[in-house]
C-alpha cells in the first residue's frame, strides 16, 4: 500500500510540473501574463509559436501518459491506475508549484487517456479534428472530445474504475472551459489559426 500511495503522490508531482511556464521562462516570457494567461499548449502556441506550443503539448501529454503506463507496467490494479492518472491530471490543473492553480488539463488528460484506452482516444481525436476543422475553436473541440471519452471507454474497455476516472477528468475539463463556453455563446471566442 505504501508503494501505491507513493506512486500516486509522485504522479501528482509530475503532473504539477508547469511545462508551458518553464518553456516560456526559458525564452524570457511569463506565459501567465501573455495571451489568455493560461499555461497550456494553446496559449503557448498562440503566444510563443508553433514549436514551443507543440513542445508544451508533448510535455503535458507525457505527464499524464507516464504514470498510467508505469502503473500498468508495475501490474497495479485498475484502482491505482485510475488514481495515478487522476493525480497527474489534478497536478496539472491544481499545481502545487503554482499555488494550486494551473492549466485546463486537456493535454495531460490526453496522455492519461492514451495510456488507459488508446482506441478510445482515436475516436475522440477524430471528433476533435472534425470540430476544429468545421468551427476552428480549440475549446469547442476539446470540450467535445472530453465529453465523448467516458462513453468511448465505457463501450470499448468496460473497466468501471477507468470509466469513473474519465468521467471525473472530463467533467473538470468542461468546468475549466466555462469561460470559453460563455465566449462561444457570445460569439467572442478566438478561432484557431494554424
Amino acid at each position: 500500500m505504501l508503494l501505491e500511495i507513493t506512486f500516486v503522490i509522485a504522479s501528482y508531482l509530475l503532473g504539477s510540473v508547469p511545462t508551458g511556464l518553464l518553456l516560456g521562462k526559458a525564452l524570457g516570457v511569463d506565459i501567465r501574463t501573455s495571451g489568455s494567461g493560461n499555461i497550456g499548449a494553446t496559449n503557448v502556441y498562440r503566444t510563443l509559436g508553433r514549436t514551443v506550443g507543440i513542445t508544451t503539448l508533448l510535455g503535458d501529454c507525457l505527464k499524464g501518459l507516464i504514470p498510467v503506463l508505469a502503473a500498468s507496467w508495475l501490474g497495479l490494479p485498475d484502482i491505482w491506475i485510475a488514481a495515478a492518472g487522476a493525480a497527474a491530471f489534478f497536478g496539472h490543473v491544481f499545481s502545487v508549484f503554482l499555488g494550486f492553480k494551473g492549466g485546463k488539463g486537456v493535454a495531460t488528460a490526453l496522455g492519461v487517456f492514451i495510456g488507459s484506452s488508446p482506441l478510445s482516444v482515436l475516436f475522440a481525436f477524430v471528433l476533435f479534428a472534425l470540430v476544429l476543422w468545421k468551427w476552428r475553436y480549440v475549446s469547442l473541440a476539446s470540450i467535445s472530445a472530453a465529453a465523448v471519452m467516458p462513453v468511448m471507454i465505457a463501450v470499448i474497455d468496460r473497466r468501471p474504475l477507468i470509466v469513473s476516472m474519465t468521467v471525473l477528468i472530463a467533467g473538470l475539463i468542461i468546468w475549466k472551459h466555462r469561460e470559453n463556453i460563455s465566449r462561444l455563446r457570445a460569439g467572442t471566442e478566438n478561432r484557431f489559426k494554424a
